[in-house]
């Protein structure tokens, strides 16, 4: 209880706040009676002191210290029966009050101290019981529905009704995850503040409270949901939610536990199904599986249907973290590629997202009938979109490779290849935060007709002296392949590089040094340009 609530019992009606009138919602968590003058080394934080001040009879300065004393420890407030000894409340007394809104009360004075003390704890007792009583029956409502395994939506619905306000979940990112009652501003407006840097409890707070100013400005509560180190959910109040209530606030914290354990259980079987259709599709591109007809049934399972087109899309990021190592880069990794399906989902076509090491394959899902792929025409915009989201929330920079549109499922064995050659045409020019299409080569084609050995063969005799441990820090490969993509133009070689025009011609020189050719021969560089292709050929096939 609060002062406030105290001067409203029923058996201290008569009771007045004679100052400190700003203070009336301090919270009363015990009250003690004084009959000594030394009465300020036994209070404690909440405590409401009530006496009759016979110690303090025609001492104002003395009195003035108690209260000062009260207010430096954190005391709810002073209680007086004024009349019986000290007549009336010094005005040093009741202007400090009022100054440091610390709340004095005139007692009534046919009422004993030991009658107040006894009002005021049965009311704080009744108000505990109440409490344990509604936690018990809140306890006893998610109990329920933890054993009845109706998902989250009810779950939301209960909340809304034992708080009496709409909720929504969201989240890390602020992402409506569910609702008890939809309300897109609000929505729009949490997502703006995430877009905007703001961080939610980052003091540490058990709730946060402020106001969304749109066009009706809408005040909202939001406590967090915890289901691991890493993500945090946010459980929204809206509307006339008092999380200045003890109780409510009580309510609110056990619903986020058997919400963070939804959300855990949900996980788990999202990572369970994308496990098993990661394998199936890894098993699909090394070619494990007996029949065509094998394939389609068990992509089928997973939502993947043979009569729909797809593109395949290769994505990778540009830079490993230097100072993390291998496997925290690849956990590193796993997160930004599951930020991007989050963010697919907002796009009109349906998507699947594969994970195979340090790259990710995304299978975009034309519609049923769709011949020619303009349900999928939106795709660049839809990555470079994605890019900039990843940029701002990582600071990573990722890259995407696509293919050519396969008519059905069965096709994106060839689709993935496409894809994968894009991604690394790209990387090879030496770019960053690019979206590259597939354009077919059909040398490619002719070279895979040609027996490896004598593929490997020939890259040697070209390239090996490019290739050797002392020379490869030089980047005269990369440099090398760009030069003869950009039809020998050694500024545009530089531009895409990142480097001086005079490193390249470095660089070239060096190049016809090792070799002992000229690059200027049309025969040497048709056949390293050839050589450079089968290397890129046998390292992805």
């Amino acid at each position: 209880m609060n002062i406030d609530m105290f001067v409203q019992l029923p058996e201290l009606k008569q009771a007045r706040i004679v100052a400190g009138i700003r203070g009336k919602t301090r919270k009363i968590s015990n009250v003690k009676m004084m009959d000594a003058p030394d009465i300020i080394h036994y209070l404690t934080k909440g405590d409401l002191l009530v006496t009759t001040a016979y110690h303090y009879a025609g001492k104002p300065e003395r009195l003035l210290e108690l209260v000062k004393a009260m207010h430096e420890k954190g005391c709810a407030g002073l209680g007086v029966k004024q009349e019986r000894f000290l007549g009336e409340i010094p005005d040093v007394v009741l202007a400090y009050a009022d100054e440091t809104s610390f709340s004095i009360i005139a007692l009534p004075e046919q009422i004993g101290l030991s009658y107040v003390a006894n009002q005021v704890l049965s009311t704080i007792l009744d108000q505990r019981t109440n409490e344990l009583k509604t936690a018990l029956d809140t306890h006893r409502t998610f109990s329920n529905h933890i054993v009845s395994g109706k998902g989250l939506p009810h779950l939301l619905e209960n909340v809304a009704q034992l708080v009496g306000s709409p909720v929504l979940l969201m989240n890390e990112r602020c992402q409506l995850l569910s609702s008890s009652n939809t309300s897109s501003p609000v929505v729009n407006g949490m997502e703006y503040l995430h877009r905007m840097g703001y961080a939610f409890f980052t003091d540490g707070s058990r709730y946060s409270s402020f106001t969304l100013l749109m066009n009706q400005p809408k005040t909202v509560t939001v406590f967090p949901v915890y289901t691991d180190k890493a993500k945090k959910g946010i459980l929204v109040i809206l509307g006339s939610f008092l999380h200045e209530e003890r109780q409510s606030v009580l309510l609110v914290e056990q619903a986020t536990n058997v919400i963070a354990f939804e959300l855990m259980k949900e996980n788990a079987l999202k990572q369970y199904t994308k496990r098993a259709k990661n394998e199936f599709f890894l098993h699909y591109l090394n070619g494990q599986y007996a029949s065509k007809e094998e394939v389609i049934n068990r992509a089928k399972e997973f939502g993947l249907h043979n009569d729909r087109p797809y593109k395949c899309v290769a994505g990778r990021l540009d830079q490993e973290e230097l100072n993390l190592g291998f496997k925290d880069n690849h956990i590193e990794s796993e997160k930004v590629f599951d930020f991007v399906e989050e963010e697919l989902s907002i796009f009109p076509f349906q998507s699947h997202l594969f994970i195979k090491g340090e790259m990710c394959f995304i299978l975009l899902e034309g519609e049923e009938g769709d011949t020619t792929g303009e349900s999928l025409q939106s795709i660049e915009f839809a990555l470079e979109m994605i890019q900039d989201r990843v940029a701002l929330h990582f600071k990573r920079s990722i890259s995407f490779g696509y293919s050519h549109l396969c008519r059905q499922f069965w096709d994106v064995q060839e689709a993935h290849k496409e894809a994968l050659n894009a991604l690394h045409s790209g990387r090879l020019s030496g770019n960053r935060q690019f979206v590259q299409g597939y354009q077919a080569k059909d040398l490619a084609k002719l070279i895979r007709m040609i027996p490896q050995e004598d593929l490997v063969e020939f890259c040697d005799f070209n390239l090996k002296k490019l290739t050797e441990p002392g020379v490869t820090e030089m980047a005269l490969i990369q440099t090398l392949a760009v030069y003869l993509e950009t039809h020998c133009q050694i500024s545009e070689t530089a531009k895409r590089l990142y480097v001086h025009r005079n490193t390249i011609i470095y660089r070239l020189e060096k190049i016809e040094e090792l070799l002992g050719k000229s690059l200027k021969d049309p025969d040497t560089t048709l056949h390293l340009r050839l050589a450079l292709r089968i290397q890129h050929t046998l390292e992805t096939s």
